[in-house]
């Protein structure tokens, strides 16, 4: 096996259920695993959830992690990717400082190098949209922070979609539904 830790993103489908999130969480803190990111939403699936975590891990504890988790019962399906196999999206804000800004012409153009959206510029402060790429989030937050502009960040967990053009947690619910119809193949 490979023991390389590598940024797994693992997509977990669950009946929305309360105290599945710490079911959930649980599994990570029993084998010392930080969670990275998370993200919580409705899936296209009516009554499922979608729960989006990414950790550092290897191969062979994430394959665990991925079974534990699938295991619980609440749990429909669980599936951990690399980011060669997903669609990945984040959101960040920033709020930088408006007299910094209309000083500092290049902080504008930085802006603007990155596709971000400016939100609400008052006398104060100003508010930056970016959607995209972790590394593109992290890269304006480095270039703003260096003109001494940022005064707050954050950015949201992230967000994924399978590249493939099957959905796992669809797949594996029509196998359920066909077994218990009483329809094999």
């Amino acid at each position: 096996m490979d023991n390389e830790k590598k940024l797994y993103t693992l997509l977990v489908y669950s009946e929305n259920i309360a105290g599945i999130l710490n079911q959930i969480t649980a599994v990570f803190t029993r084998r010392q695993v930080n969670i990275e990111s998370l993200n919580v939403s409705a899936s296209s699936i009516q009554n499922i959830h979608k729960y989006t975590i990414t950790v550092w891990s290897d191969a062979e504890q994430i394959e665990k992690i991925n079974k534990a988790i699938e295991n619980k019962i609440d749990v429909v399906k669980s599936d951990y990717y690399t980011d060669d196999q997903l669609f990945i999206h984040e959101v960040a804000l920033y709020k930088i400082s408006t007299s910094s800004l209309l000083e500092n012409p290049e902080i504008s153009r930085t802006i603007r190098k990155h596709d971000a959206r400016m939100m609400e510029v008052n006398p104060t402060y100003s508010t930056v949209l970016l959607a995209g790429l972790t590394e593109d989030i992290v890269d304006l937050f480095e270039q703003l922070n260096g003109f001494g502009c940022v005064l707050q960040y954050t950015r949201s967990g992230r967000i994924a979609v399978t590249r493939s053009f099957e959905e796992p947690v669809s797949d594996y619910l029509d196998q359920e539904g066909k077994q218990e119809n009483g329809i094999t193949e």
